[in-house]
């Protein structure tokens, strides 16, 4: 199975095998990692292989499946501190007319989204980087958060006031107070 080259980001309908695979592999470079590691709110992507086919379905649809490997640093939640996360998944998407998605929104008289989302409406081109880029975005953690991160407890009170902690609004930590008070009183 030969593979296109990998810049090969938009495929023309007109143009795939109506009778077999298209194979297909994406793997940016370290200038388009960094642009679409912007887009996607991550620091930085150290790779991403996006590698799959398109198979016909039919007379007017096609079927995609890929899968998706990338290495994406974020910034932890809590401190900040770079969060390396392996992203390994399938991909799935089905492009059908526009006329069957609608046909298929219609079945359900009052979802507000279809129950299968792996529908895309078909054009006159495949877009493999925006189906890449969703699926990746879809994937990240978030909010991710290193192993040892730990949210720390902030108090805040007016001069002069003791600070309300966690424990202290706990509607049962002074039940619990006052019972030991009266055993205590009892012995």
């Amino acid at each position: 199975m030969s593979k296109p080259s990998p810049k090969s980001r938009r495929l023309r309908v007109s143009e795939l095998r109506s009778n077999g695979e298209t194979p297909f592999l994406l793997e940016p470079d370290a200038a388009e990692r960094a642009a679409l590691a912007s887009e996607i709110g991550a620091d930085s992507l150290r790779k991403i292989r996006f590698e799959g086919k398109l198979t016909p379905k039919g007379r007017r649809g096609w079927d995609l499946h890929a899968k998706l490997g990338a290495t994406a640093i974020q910034p932890c939640i809590v401190t900040l501190e770079p969060v390396t996360t392996r992203i390994d998944t399938d991909v799935h998407r089905q492009f059908v007319p526009e006329e069957q998605i609608l046909e298929a929104d219609e079945s359900g008289a009052e979802t507000e989204m279809p129950e299968d989302d792996t529908l895309e409406p078909l054009g006159d081109v495949i877009d493999l980087t925006a189906v890449m880029t969703e699926a990746l975005s879809l994937a990240l953690p978030t909010y991710p958060r290193k192993d040892d991160a730990e949210l720390g407890e902030a108090l805040y009170t007016q001069d002069g006031a003791t600070p309300l902690k966690d424990e202290d609004l706990k509607p049962f930590a002074g039940l619990a107070a006052l019972r030991e008070k009266l055993q205590d009183k009892d012995e």
